[in-house]
């Protein structure tokens, strides 16, 4: 019987606050560096994720931090939890990694701490991780999500070459929610207001004419809208599963841990009722 191959210790890398901005009402921004990221890279897909790492209050960890000694020594409720965040900038000259967070008032874990940190202070992470990045050879581009897509969605549309044909939708809770990208192609922000999440990007991307060609879509958010509109692309459409980066970032009523606990079983349900079995897409 061969081995189980023995599994690598994952890298943890330790960053420090270079400042903070206030970019709308919900969403605050914080700039990391420091000497953590010297061989830090997040160049190779727009779609760039970090895995934040929180203690819990009131526990304190042997330095160097060591995520594998820590969850040999300290009891499981010590353990760091993780948080995931995509990379909505990283400038290799400056070695400078841009995150963008999603405030929801005193709730979770990641967006309070970021309304509070300080330049100078520090936190822990892995990665990065990624997949998707627009293939220049598509004849057009579909981006659609929520504000937890926004940074990806603003990193993809900055990417594409001049001319490129693109329909970015990304909703929000309002107009005092918008950013702004450095791309030419016009993103149409859908504002929720006391809509449920994902109902007026449905309604957007539903009422969109197609035009001819392959097309690359990039659709993330909360995995409600997500599931109809991989109904859509995928099953109504038949956009090949190579043409698409599909997934749910979050779900209502879920915070990060149940969600990614329960995320595969979720995904390959919808792969059978959608596409009668077969293997997870999203």
């Amino acid at each position: 019987m061969a081995e189980r191959p023995e599994r690598k210790p994952r890298r943890t890398r330790t960053a420090r606050v270079v400042r903070t901005e206030r970019l709308t009402p919900h969403v605050q921004r914080v700039v990391l560096g420091g000497a953590g990221l010297a061989d830090f890279t997040a160049d190779s897909c727009t779609d760039h994720y970090v895995k934040l790492l929180f203690g819990p209050a009131g526990v304190t960890y042997p330095a160097p931090f060591d995520l594998e000694r820590i969850r040999a020594e300290f009891p499981r409720e010590q353990w760091p939890v993780t948080r995931t965040y995509t990379v909505r900038a990283w400038d290799p000259r400056q070695r400078e990694l841009t995150l963008d967070f999603v405030l929801h008032g005193d709730e979770g874990l990641a967006g309070p701490w970021a309304t509070r940190v300080r330049p100078g202070e520090s936190v822990h992470f892995m990665g990065p991780g990624g997949a998707y990045a627009p293939d220049p050879e598509a004849d057009w581009h579909l981006l659609a999500g929520d504000e937890s897509a926004l940074p990806a969605i603003a990193r993809a549309l900055e990417a594409l070459p001049a001319g490129a044909r693109a329909h970015a939708f990304v909703e929000v809770a309002g107009p005092e929610e918008e950013q702004k990208i450095d791309s030419d192609v016009e993103v149409v922000w859908l504002h929720r207001g006391e809509r449920p999440v994902g109902e007026a990007l449905l309604e957007a991307v539903r009422a969109l004419e197609f035009p001819e060609g392959r097309l690359q879509a990039f659709v993330h958010g909360e995995a409600s809208f997500v599931k109809e509109l991989r109904r859509l692309l995928r099953v109504d459409l038949r956009i090949p599963r190579e043409d698409l980066s599909i997934s749910g970032y979050w779900r209502l009523g879920h915070n990060e841990d149940g969600w990614q606990a329960s995320k595969r079983e979720w995904n390959a349900r919808i792969e059978a009722e959608q596409e009668g079995g077969g293997a997870a897409a999203a």
